[in-house]
């Protein structure tokens, strides 16, 4: 590399960046601009990313500053950065932080500024009214207890977010020490247990594949408290408890399941996201689990799946401790900002490529083979109505042609064929004479078919989305997705992970998915492909007729 070469970065005065791909320091800038900008749009050459104040608030409670943001900008720019949005930066990134919750000796919870303004301003929004008490001195303002999470959501809503130093409740103690005789955390799992705990609560993004559950084994021998685990499906459920039987001091009596099948409540409880959704006449019936102990900590497994009513309830225990634990925040419906008020900001992230450079998750291939809808498929496409069509080119005939022939280019190489449309799936299992699980396959069966590919007696699997997430599979070499909820990046995301489990003597995953051309399905697999692009996959794409 030459000192005169230009940069690989154009940043806009419309806060968009322009990264060119194939430049050689690309990687490097990539990385250097992750904590802070968001992916919007990854075609071949040229990658667009943006700044928001989300992204530079994240950025700024995960311990960067204005200025290593500013350096970076300039150091990867090739061209002068326009000094409005340099100004810009410097000034989002300072409004973090002016506002604190604390602790106040005689009054309890505060809101305190060290800008008088900032407080003014606040305290005559709309959204603020009712949720502070008396104002105490010039600078604080008493909160009611109970709206601490309303009010950071509220303070994020009008661009004021506050860092929260009201400290946690410490819960009822419960031991919880990692067995760590057979194995060690890794460094990367030891420091993001490190910053969250430090942090008191947050969210950590790590790969599928990179042991998420451990760090929230860590992060419970820090708290040594009764927790809560909120997971997303029963399947989940038993993988954690075995995890923490294997890899703690707990017991499995220690250890309750809170299901649809199940109702245990013990010093640590690994509850469904579906049973504290669940609704009798309007009520959330299961409510009382969050009252049910002193809980000390509070772990949300795959939190970019967090049900909204969930974020409501989360809005009353904001005096435990809380872990996120994701492959990562993007959310479908946007309700980032309620992640990082009620949850907490991002306290560890970890790029995907830096972790399979370390050899802790396996490097993957990503092929999009495209189709062409025959044409008395192409007519019915054409005259649909536009919410027909997503599924008359995802579940395209031509597609089960091409699933059988990667199948047999991978005979020996355990394999997943993933969908969404459960006719689709059902056929492809025919046609492939290969075991299907769906929502509706009983969770016993779920388990049995799930072990007997982990130990290799079954070497294909076809799937629903009840797969995406949050199941241990770490035999998979080969993917094949055939169809997809939508454009969604977060499904994208724990689709490859099921593949990252490093592989024997170094093999390579294969992620396949299988677009038809001219359709929204090959928009939609665009979109999806946006998040695994700012990881630094690279999708080929083959002809299905080549």
């Amino acid at each position: 590399m030459t000192d005169s070469l230009p940069g690989p970065l154009i940043v806009q005065s419309d806060k968009t960046l322009l990264l060119e791909v194939d430049h050689e320091r690309a990687d490097d800038c990539r990385k250097a601009i992750a904590p802070f900008a968001e992916l919007e749009r990854s075609p071949e050459h040229i990658h667009t990313y943006r700044l928001t104040p989300l992204g530079l608030w994240n950025a700024r409670a995960a311990g960067h500053d204005a200025e290593q943001v500013v350096d970076t900008l300039l150091e990867f720019s090739r061209y002068a950065v326009p000094h409005a949005l340099l100004v810009d930066v410097a000034e989002t990134m300072a409004r973090y932080g002016r506002l604190r919750l604390e602790k106040h000796p005689v009054h309890g919870l505060v809101l305190v500024s060290n800008d008088r303004p900032v407080l003014e301003e606040v305290l005559r929004a709309k959204r603020v009214a009712g949720m502070v008490g008396a104002r105490i001195d010039d600078d604080t303002v008493v909160v009611h207890p109970s709206e601490r999470g309303n009010l950071k959501q509220a303070l994020l809503k009008i661009g004021w977010p506050a860092e929260d130093y009201a400290g946690y409740v410490d819960g009822e103690a419960h031991e919880i020490e990692l067995d760590q005789t057979e194995w060690s955390l890794r460094t990367y799992q030891k420091e993001a247990a490190e910053s969250f705990w430090h942090g008191g609560s947050g969210v950590v993004v790590l790969p599928c594949g990179a042991g998420k559950t451990l760090v929230g084994a860590a992060a419970m021998a820090h708290a040594k408290a009764t927790t809560l685990i909120l997971v997303t499906n029963t399947v989940s459920a038993r993988q954690w408890k075995d995890e923490l039987v294997r890899r703690t001091s707990l017991t499995a009596d220690e250890i309750g399941e809170y299901s649809g099948s199940v109702k245990e409540i013990r010093p640590v409880t690994i509850a469904t996201y579906q049973v504290m959704t669940t609704r009798r006449k309007g009520v959330y019936s299961h409510l009382e689990l969050l009252d049910a102990r002193d809980w000390g900590l509070i772990v949300y497994d795959e939190v970019h799946l967090l049900p909204a009513p969930i974020f409501r309830m989360t809005a009353d225990l904001q005096a435990r401790r809380r872990i996120g634990l994701t492959a990562t925040l993007v959310r479908e419906d946007g309700r980032e900002g309620d992640v990082f008020s009620l949850i907490g900001p991002k306290r560890y992230d970890a790029p995907w490529k830096d972790i399979e450079a370390q050899g802790w998750i396996a490097p993957a291939e990503c092929i999009e083979v495209r189709v062409t809808l025959p044409s008395s498929e192409r007519m019915a496409y054409a005259v649909a109505e536009p919410e027909e069509r997503y599924r008359l080119a995802s579940c395209t005939h031509h597609k089960i042609d091409v699933v059988r022939r990667l199948v047999t280019q991978h005979t020996d190489q355990p394999t997943l064929v993933i969908g969404q449309y459960l006719e689709q799936l059902d056929e492809i299992a025919t046609a492939l004479d290969a075991p299907t699980i769906t929502g509706a396959t009983p969770v016993k069966e779920r388990q049995r078919l799930f072990e007997a590919f982990r130990s290799g007696d079954v070497g294909l699997l076809v799937v629903s989305k009840v797969a995406n997430f949050s199941i241990d599979l770490p035999t998979a070499e080969v993917a094949i997705q055939v169809s997809g909820s939508f454009g969604s990046r977060q499904e994208e995301a724990q689709r490859l992970g099921r593949l990252l489990r490093p592989k024997t003597e170094g093999k390579s995953a294969h992620f396949y998915t299988i677009v038809s051309r001219d359709t929204v399905d090959a928009e939609f697999a665009a979109n999806r492909q946006r998040f695994l692009a700012e990881q630094g996959y690279a999708y080929s794409i083959r002809d299905a007729d080549s």
